[in-house]
């Protein structure tokens, strides 16, 4: 089992002190989730939601960093993290700027990055950005090729459905493939993931019992396909606290990676602003390393 932490809503300017911390203590990666702005009016409800209205789990005023230039910073002062978008919502972008950004940071980091993609939910982001809302998932089918293309180093073209890249050379680029997981919950999300990914982003938090069924319904989705289910990444988040037996029992159900989050743990004033002292947090990553993974 690998333990990635994730760092929404995080205060920015802790960010690469914890990063440091947890690069010594035995977490396998870190992931970054990844929203341009928060609307005074969203267009869209929240689609994992606990309240009524739809809102989001996370207050408006929390910190959404720019995902790729903070991969890059993390990885500047890191040696082991592998760096994951929980999820990156590629198609509110166009694909140039998806490819140089991820690409860029595959060299910096010494390919320790993983771009983890979904179709998003937030429709103001993607008419901010001019990026039409409701092709978005066809438009994420056609783009996952087409980066890789992008990538794959010296003169390079794609023609797809919905990109046309005449020749082109589009430099620093990877020196190894960068992984490509899809998240999302939908039926064209699982066929997405089972057709073009290279792991499945269930995300979460999910009980012990819809982690296994999760399982199953990713193993499922790629026989369909005809590809291979065993060793096949899958991640997610647990809604329960910290244990190891659970941790060996997902394990074993199929789970490879566990996205857990320890200041979450970290004392604290208000359950939606996250907030907490540097310290506080240090301490919280240390007591799951030490209570978990090292046991793990």
């Amino acid at each position: 089992m690998r333990f990635h932490q994730g760092v929404a809503f995080l205060e920015t300017e802790q960010l690469l002190e914890l990063c440091k911390a947890t690069d010594e203590m035995g977490y396998a990666g870190i992931t970054v989730s990844d929203h341009i702005f928060y609307p005074k009016q969203l267009s869209s409800p929240y689609p994992y939601s606990p309240y009524e209205d739809g809102s989001p789990i996370w207050q408006p005023e929390a910190d959404w960093p720019d995902a790729w230039c903070l991969i890059s910073a993390m990885a500047a002062v890191t040696r082991n993290l592998r760096f994951t978008t929980s999820v990156y919502i590629a198609p509110a972008r166009d694909l140039y700027t998806v490819a140089k950004a991820v690409g860029t940071a595959a060299v910096i980091s010494n390919n320790r990055v993983t771009l983890g993609v979904g179709a998003g939910w937030c429709k103001d982001e993607f008419v901010a950005t001019g990026q039409e809302f409701h092709d978005r998932g066809k438009r994420l089918d056609d783009m996952i090729p087409a980066l890789r293309a992008l990538w794959s180093g010296g003169w390079v073209e794609y023609h797809g459905s919905h990109y046309d890249v005449p020749p082109m050379q589009m430099n620093p680029s990877p020196t190894e493939p960068v992984p490509i997981m899809v998240g999302g919950i939908s039926e064209p999300a699982l066929r997405r993931m089972a057709r073009l990914s290279d792991g499945f982003l269930a995300t979460g938090p999910y009980s012990e019992e819809e982690a296994v069924a999760w399982v199953g319904r990713a193993r499922r989705a790629l026989e369909a396909e005809g590809r291979s289910w065993e060793g096949f990444p899958i991640t997610l988040a647990l809604a329960a606290e910290p244990d190891v037996d659970l941790y060996k029992r997902v394990e074993e159900a199929g789970v490879t990676d566990l996205i857990c989050a320890p200041w979450m743990f970290a004392e604290r004033a208000d359950s939606r602003d996250y907030r907490s002292t540097l310290d506080a947090k240090l301490r919280a990553t240390e007591d799951f390393a030490n209570r978990i993974i090292a046991k793990m």
